[in-house]
């Protein structure tokens, strides 16, 4: 998902998707703790666009400020 992607959604949409993305995050640690996976760089990728993800909903709450 690309930063425009991100910019079109609705803060309620946004703050439902950071939600289900940090779970699978976990979820997805979790399981490469257990047994390493093929590609640790989506590890990496996820946790890059949850960071995306909520700066976009951190600059809408300092706009509506």
């Amino acid at each position: 998902m690309k930063i425009a992607e991100i910019r079109e959604l609705s803060t309620k949409e946004l703050l439902e998707r950071v939600d289900a993305e940090v779970a699978a995050y976990d979820q997805k640690v979790i399981n490469h703790t257990i047994s390493p996976t093929d590609n640790p760089a989506q590890i990496k990728q996820q946790r890059r666009m949850i960071a995306r993800m909520r700066t976009e909903l951190r600059q809408r709450e300092l706009n509506n400020k």
